[in-house]
């Protein structure tokens, strides 16, 4: 046992017995013990490839949903995921943490971190609370994910590789704080605060002055019903709400956005089928006198396990661009759409398990331009109101 100075001083003096430090000492010894082990390391590795046939194949990417920039035609490192974390347990004043890092191509475009500080980001990182006040309140407080959405930003998540239209316009991560109530086992209810309507960690709004609003800031809220064991083969099936409402930060007069969303999922009669349905929607203040500034889209899902270890999975989505582009991407893809363009996409992928924890699939997209395109038409300046795209993608979870 080392003891510093002071202690031996104390020890000296009689303050303090020698015996009831080492004592001290080995139960901070043994709780420190004790968090670490509670402490679970997971993650996973995201790779892919893509080729593009069809009339637009030679044209740089013309495509646009989210984490699609720079993927056509080649081998792609999408990101490596590493989540450290301490789960809330069944105590009343229960206290855990959750920080999540990305590294590789696809930080970037999350958003949490502008592209020169380069292939690093961080996804989430929040302390978790529990306050005993009915059933109990369950808080985080950082960095975390957004409460709208039908598909997660983890791509390992979603039943489909490549993302929804309905994704790449929504909101994604916060800073802030988010507050959960579960009233009981099939209605929960969600409501928070955060700086900005975006991503960027730490960001402020900026007033038209350049000065940073501070007092400016974004709410949401959230409600998710589950179905009971009463509702017969309905049983499990999910409707889930949610809305965010302000300001993106750092650009100077930004204008308001709110961002809708609704989701369903539904299980059939038939174990092996399920299907969803999710709709998103976000409407912006006029900006410059933009008057068809809000942006929709509409989704379709299927699920049908044919065996043990093939599952196959489809979905169809329509969108309609508003006057600010894509909202949730304008940062990493410039916002290449023009207001009023519609969009169709059908996306149908085989996932085939082949080794333990990975993750195999095979995905094939179309996507159809609807035209009434304003300036540059045929899917962002290619040649064809087509674009087709075969995918393959392998994830390790650990």
């Amino acid at each position: 046992m080392k003891l510093n100075k002071w202690t031996l001083g104390l020890a000296a003096l009689g303050a303090v017995s020698l015996a009831s430090v080492a004592q001290a000492e080995e139960k901070v010894l043994l709780d420190t013990k004790a968090e670490l082990t509670s402490t679970t390391i997971s993650g996973y590795v995201n790779t892919s490839a893509a080729w593009d046939f069809g009339k637009n194949s030679s044209q740089p990417n013309t495509r646009g949903y989210a984490y699609s920039a720079g993927k056509g035609d080649g081998f792609n490192l999408d990101v490596v995921d590493v989540a450290l974390e301490k789960a809330l347990d069944e105590s009343e004043w229960a206290a855990g943490y959750k920080a999540e890092f990305w590294f590789g191509p696809d930080a970037i475009t999350l958003g949490t971190r502008s592209s020169a500080q380069g292939d690093f980001a961080i996804k989430q990182a929040y302390v978790s609370l529990r306050t005993p006040v009915g059933n109990g309140i369950d808080w985080k407080v950082g960095v975390f994910d957004t409460v709208t959405g039908y598909e997660a930003t983890n791509a390992g998540d979603n039943p489909n590789y490549t993302r929804s239209w309905g994704y790449s316009i929504g909101a994604r991560q916060h800073t802030g704080v988010l507050a959960t109530y579960r009233f009981t086992e099939n209605i929960s209810a969600s409501a928070g605060v955060a700086n900005t309507w975006d991503s960027l960690i730490n960001n402020r709004v900026s007033d038209t002055t350049g000065f940073m609003q501070d007092s400016v800031k974004t709410y949401m809220a959230s409600v998710a019903l589950t179905a009971p064991e009463s509702f017969g083969f309905l049983e499990g099936g999910t409707l889930y709400a949610g809305v965010v409402t302000g300001k993106p930060g750092g650009t100077v007069g930004a204008s308001a956005r709110t961002s809708w969303y609704a989701g369903v999922t539904v299980p059939t009669p038939w174990e092996s089928l399920k299907a969803g349905a999710a709709f998103d929607y976000v409407h912006i203040d006029n900006r410059l006198g933009n008057s068809n500034a809000d942006s929709s889209a509409l989704a379709l899902y299927a699920s049908f396990a044919a065996t043990e270890k093939l599952t196959l999975h489809g979905r169809l989505d329509y969108v309609r661009i508003g006057g600010d582009g894509l909202p949730g991407a304008t940062a990493a893809l410039g916002a290449p759409y023009q207001p009023t363009d519609e969009l169709l996409s059908t996306t149908v992928t085989a996932d085939y398990q082949l080794w333990r924890n990975v993750i195999s699939r095979a995905e094939l997209r179309w996507d159809h331009d609807l035209g009434g395109n304003v300036g540059p038409a045929k899917l962002r300046n290619g040649t064809s109101d087509d674009e087709f795209t075969l995918l393959a993608n392998i994830i390790y979870k650990f």
